[in-house]
């Protein structure tokens, strides 16, 4: 039976982010993504228009994934503070089940590739320190941080610690996994917060 045009663009994102978890990180050309897929280039193309168009795809699927789960945590969760670590949790839990979505969260899979993928992904970053700006902007109406914290310092801190993670992640060949320290670190990523808390607190 036929596979639907939907169903292939789907099929070849999966193959695509498959190949971006080989631990040395190779250059995937649309060449080698076709022999993986038995077909040819130009059946690819008859899906996505170039190769950064189906880079595109996965930076949606990612936005979409998280997001998703970040406005249910926002929804779910009232506390600011529980909201940042769960949040950061998150970051850290989607690198490690998506080996392939983190090299391209790091930019890793994105050199020499269309520079807007880059632009994206950076904007993308932006949108989730905004997420944990906000986040913290709640703790504080909850009088766990101080009116005039340093709200965005410590945004960025945490999206700086999350970056970080994925890197070594991805540097290491997988093999050093972003929630490993997780338990250890977030306690000294909450001090960190809490010096920004109110006198007394």
């Amino acid at each position: 039976m036929a596979t639907k045009p939907g169903e292939r663009r789907l099929q070849i994102l999966q193959t695509l982010a498959t190949m971006l978890e080989a631990p040395q990180g190779e250059r995937i050309t649309t060449a080698a993504l076709a022999a993986r897929l038995h077909c040819s280039e130009a059946a690819l193309y008859r899906h996505f228009a170039s190769k950064a168009q189906m880079f595109e795809g996965l930076i949606e699927f990612i936005e979409q994934s998280l997001f998703g789960v970040i406005n249910r945590i926002a929804g779910e969760e009232e506390d600011g503070l529980r909201q940042a670590e769960a949040v950061v949790g998150l970051l850290l839990s989607f690198a490690q089940k998506n080996r392939g979505m983190t090299r391209v969260l790091t930019g890793d899979a994105l050199v020499h590739e269309n520079e807007r993928l880059q632009a994206r992904i950076n904007a993308l970053l932006d949108k989730l320190e905004a997420a944990l700006k906000q986040a913290l902007r709640i703790a504080a109406t909850q009088c766990q941080l101080k009116a005039d914290a340093d709200f965005a310092a410590l945004a960025n801190l945490l999206r700086c610690y999350v970056v970080g993670r994925w890197e070594q992640y991805a540097r290491s060949g997988f093999a050093r996994e972003p929630l490993a320290l997780w338990p250890a670190q977030w306690p000294m990523l909450y001090c960190a917060c809490l010096s920004q808390a109110p006198a007394g607190i």
